[in-house]
């Protein structure tokens, strides 16, 4: 794949494809700041699933990395891949094998089994839909119903923050803080107690930004990471934080576990 194209990976599973998600997921962060796009294909029930996921793979010149513990479902996904040439990766086909070796028992071939559909299951999914509709200050309501809201600049690791919280089973959602764009009232009048800002080093948000740039295929020149243009923000974003007097997190040397952890113990406390 060339360097600017975005990289697509479609996680395919005859579950609910987290453990495959999470996997990618984890792997993805090695490449950052280049992107990968992740698909998810949960509950693949039949061949002709297989057959849809595999056209869409070829549109996209994609890849695929799949938990499919039917074999059946699973020796068909393969052979398609491989008639097309279409890169796979199987994460628990070679672990069931070498498991029922040592076992000497033969697995239930039955998907679904890590999740149990119990309240606490469906409070994630409930928490994951609520991070999405409101990611990037897409629907302000968003505000007077989460239990954590984050503010800040761009690329302050609001969105992966969101993501992982919610993971946690906490309704975030997050708001960009731009000095072209008043912030919305909500933020004024809600708890400052939920609310969290996000403060960065300008040196490492022009690193970070420049490279975004780069991913882009754009100047590192343009305005986004003009040194002058983030002092500014930054001065403004502290501005909003002081003015709502919510705690504020410095995030620049901090990976999102780290943050998402001091965040966690701060709800709690209070």
């Amino acid at each position: 794949m060339e360097a600017s194209h975005k990289p697509v990976v479609f996680v395919v599973s005859d579950s609910a494809g987290d453990t495959g998600e999470a996997v990618v997921r984890a792997a993805a962060v090695q490449f950052e700041p280049r992107q990968v796009e992740i698909r998810r294909v949960p509950f693949i029930g039949d061949i002709s699933d297989i057959d849809r996921v595999v056209r869409s793979v070829i549109e996209r010149s994609g890849v695929i990395v799949f938990t499919l513990v039917i074999p059946e479902l699973r020796d068909y996904l393969i052979e398609q891949a491989e008639r097309y040439r279409i890169p796979h990766i199987d994460l628990l086909g070679p672990v069931i094998k070498t498991l029922e070796t040592a076992l000497e028992q033969e697995s239930r071939h039955q998907p679904g089994m890590i999740h149990k559909l119990d309240e606490d299951y469906f409070k994630k999914v409930e928490a994951v839909e609520f991070a999405v509709k409101y990611d990037d200050g897409r629907d302000f309501t968003g505000i007077l119903q989460a239990d954590i809201v984050l503010v800040g600049v761009s690329r302050t690791s609001k969105t992966p923050l969101s993501m992982y919280l919610a993971h946690k089973k906490f309704k975030v959602a997050n708001v960009p803080l731009v000095p072209e764009i008043a912030p919305p009232e909500h933020l004024f009048n809600v708890s400052k107690h939920k609310i969290v800002g996000l403060r960065i080093d300008p040196v490492k948000l022009n690193m970070i930004r420049t490279e975004r740039l780069k991913t882009l295929g754009l100047p590192d020149s343009a305005t986004y990471a003009n040194a002058q243009r983030i002092h500014t923000e930054l001065q403004y974003a502290d501005s909003i934080m002081k003015r709502i007097g919510c705690t504020v997190i410095d995030v620049s040397n901090k990976a999102v576990e780290e943050t998402a952890s001091v965040i966690i113990d701060m709800y709690r406390s209070k």
